[in-house]
């Protein structure tokens, strides 16, 4: 075999991958049962000397970051190497708050910043709403008010996102593909090739990069994120509120529902934790001791 050179993966398919290596864009296959998608630097080599169709993966570098995506039976690496998370939010359809927060929570697990997209700004919000998005400002977690559609608000979104490698997630109708072809300036269409098994999809994960450093990796029919294998700690690291009120608990063991002198349970009932943050930590920490 060639020498040993490096890539970055940008493009996965079911064996194989698109890998840039040095600004050109080839295609390689993978050596053997490899765990590599969308984002991971890899090690090549050629089978045949100077043989552009011969060139394979043998093997991948330490990941900074990676998110799993929820699977049937467990959960698998669906990109890596991400810097920032993109939660789209739009008031139709509506995105529940269990959504927002899983996301917030396995992206903080992962070493990755998660940061809010208020899309469709072009449609006039009800109260409901605006409370929903003033729950993660009072947070200070990010938010980006754009119209992805219209253009509104993208040139500061762009500003935030140069030198960072972002994925966008945001249920049906959100808007990622039309924010991801407006940030690129290419025309992302959904990828997604149904496999005749209802509504699971085979997809074609892509990393799109541009001169400015900015990096986006788009994962058609990513709609859930595995939760399962965090540990109660991270979980609770997720909950940036609770995880601080939780150190004035009584007892160190508190479980934060009914035990005596639980802070948390202070705070919710003043008001200072809301309701729904609390009750989604709750129902996270359950689903964790159940598996």
């Amino acid at each position: 075999m060639g020498k040993v050179q490096t890539g970055r993966v940008i493009e996965f398919y079911s064996n194989s991958c698109l890998v840039d290596i040095n600004g050109q864009k080839l295609p390689c296959s993978i050596l053997g049962k490899q765990d590599i998608v969308v984002g991971d630097n890899v090690f090549l080599e050629y089978q045949n000397d100077n043989d552009l169709n011969s060139i394979i993966i043998t093997s991948r570098a330490k990941r900074l970051s990676k998110l799993n995506k929820k699977g049937l039976r467990n959960s698998k690496a669906i990109a890596a190497n991400i810097s920032h998370v993109g939660i789209l939010l739009v008031q139709n359809p509506k995105t529940s708050s269990g959504f927002i927060d899983k996301w917030i929570v396995s992206a903080l697990a992962s070493n990755i910043k998660p940061f809010i997209i208020n899309n469709k700004i072009d449609i006039d919000i009800d109260a409901e709403y605006a409370q929903k998005l003033k729950i993660y400002k009072d947070l200070d977690i990010k938010v980006f008010d754009v119209s992805a559609k219209r253009g509104d608000g993208i040139d500061s979104l762009q500003k935030y996102l140069e030198n960072k490698c972002t994925i966008f997630v945001g249920n049906s109708g959100a808007g990622k593909s039309t924010l991801t072809s407006k940030l690129t300036g290419k025309d992302i269409k959904t990828k997604s090739l149904s496999n005749n098994q209802g509504g699971h999809t085979t997809s074609i994960s892509s990393l799109y990069s541009l001169s400015n450093g900015l990096e986006i990796i788009d994962s058609p029919g990513v709609r859930d994120i595995s939760i399962e294998s965090l540990s109660s700690e991270e979980i609770t690291s997720g909950f940036v509120e609770i995880s601080q009120s939780a150190k004035l608990c009584k007892f160190s063991n508190c479980s934060h529902k009914s035990d005596e002198g639980c802070n948390v349970i202070l705070k919710v009932n003043d008001g200072e934790i809301h309701k729904s943050r609390y009750n989604n930590f709750i129902k996270f920490l359950e689903q964790i001791s159940d598996e």
